[in-house]
């Protein structure tokens, strides 16, 4: 089966870090745009990072620009995105995609990730 499933969410106080991770399973990732998203409640999904399938060319929101980085493992098939310095408004449902075209675009279920005190 083609998925892909992320995990490494959790609660974290605010200034905290978090590793998320998101692993593909039945498809190499080597080719895909991998990015990550967030949905807070009540709120649509934003654009956080994004990783081209070179690795070569990343793309991170102004929102988390500084505190958040993206990157891939295409030997582990994963690929991550690093936190520090979280904030309360960093607070959301993190979902993973992996994008080659619109035929080829998976995404996970999202792993949540809350900072508060």
């Amino acid at each position: 089966q083609e998925r892909v499933v992320e995990s490494g969410g959790g609660q974290v106080q605010p200034g905290g870090s978090l590793r998320l991770s998101c692993v593909a399973q039945g498809f190499p990732i080597s080719a895909y745009v991998m990015r990550w998203w967030r949905q807070a409640p009540g709120k649509g999904r934003e654009f956080v990072a994004s990783n081209s399938f070179t690795g070569g060319f990343t793309n991170i929101d102004d929102s988390v620009k500084g505190r958040f980085t993206i990157s891939r493992d295409n030997s582990r098939n994963a690929w991550y995105l690093e936190m520090k310095d979280l904030r309360p408004e960093d607070t959301a449902n993190y979902i993973c995609n992996a994008y080659l075209n619109p035929s080829r675009d998976f995404w996970g279920q999202g792993t949540q990730v809350t900072v508060s005190s």
